[in-house]
């Protein structure tokens, strides 16, 4: 059952939003399209869209006081999955300082579902939770409109390769590995950074954070780690 927050809460839920997604000539289970038409993640319902995608709310007791959280693991739905593991994810965040874990409570592997894909997105901080969501099964993503410079870079940067098919489809690949990479380094820490950040307000400035702290204690150490492995 989905479950709103406390009509006092007042932490806003910050998205990653996938790019305008294309309608034409996919999969059933790929007909789906954004209504930002952006890729920027944001913190809360930012100005661009009054609408969020409908998740479980898990509140944070009291006496959650630890570096010790959760997942929760839901079905990913018909035609997508879950591109990390509860394994993985733990793994990952285990790298990071425990101070920065203290006040996550939840990590949500969410299933996607009709309202869902008409507001795609590949994570979501809300409160103490962090949420993730499945792409489709081909590792595959269609597009109906070229890639943003900053989106072509930051996925470019992760192992991710467009082709442009027409005039109004373009295909986003990955591989296992490499969306995995994607998620671990930059998704799931960008929105770890937003869940820490308690001094920006406005939405620019925490933007700004998140994606220094997911460069910072994403994409550095993991390129860092990669020039190891190959030297």
């Amino acid at each position: 059952m989905t479950r709103r927050p406390p009509a006092n809460h007042k932490q806003r839920p910050s998205h990653k939003y996938v790019g305008q997604k294309s309608r034409r000539r996919l999969p059933k289970s790929t007909r789906t399209a954004s209504k930002l038409g952006k890729r920027a993640r944001g913190t809360g319902l930012n100005n661009h869209n009054a609408y969020q995608p409908p998740e479980d709310w898990h509140a944070a007791g009291e006496a959650d006081q630890s570096a010790d959280f959760r997942i929760v693991v839901q079905d990913p739905g018909p035609g997508y999955s879950h591109v990390v593991t509860e394994k993985q994810v733990r793994s990952r965040l285990a790298l990071l300082p425990e101070s920065m874990l203290y006040p996550l409570h939840t990590i949500q592997l969410s299933r996607m579902t009709r309202k869902k894909r008409s507001f795609p997105c590949y994570g979501m901080q809300w409160g103490p939770t962090l949420y993730l969501y499945p792409i489709e099964s081909s590792l595959t993503e269609y597009f109906c409109r070229p890639p943003r410079p900053a989106e072509y870079n930051e996925t470019r940067q992760f192992g991710g390769r467009w082709t442009q098919h027409s005039s109004s489809l373009w295909t986003l690949v990955w591989t296992e590995a490499t969306i995995r990479d994607f998620y671990l380094n930059n998704i799931l820490i960008h929105e770890l950074g937003h869940l820490l950040d308690d001094r920006n307000t406005s939405y620019r400035d925490r933007e700004r954070f998140a994606e220094w702290f997911a460069i910072e204690h994403g994409l550095r150490p993991s390129q860092r780690k990669r020039r190891r492995s190959r030297s």
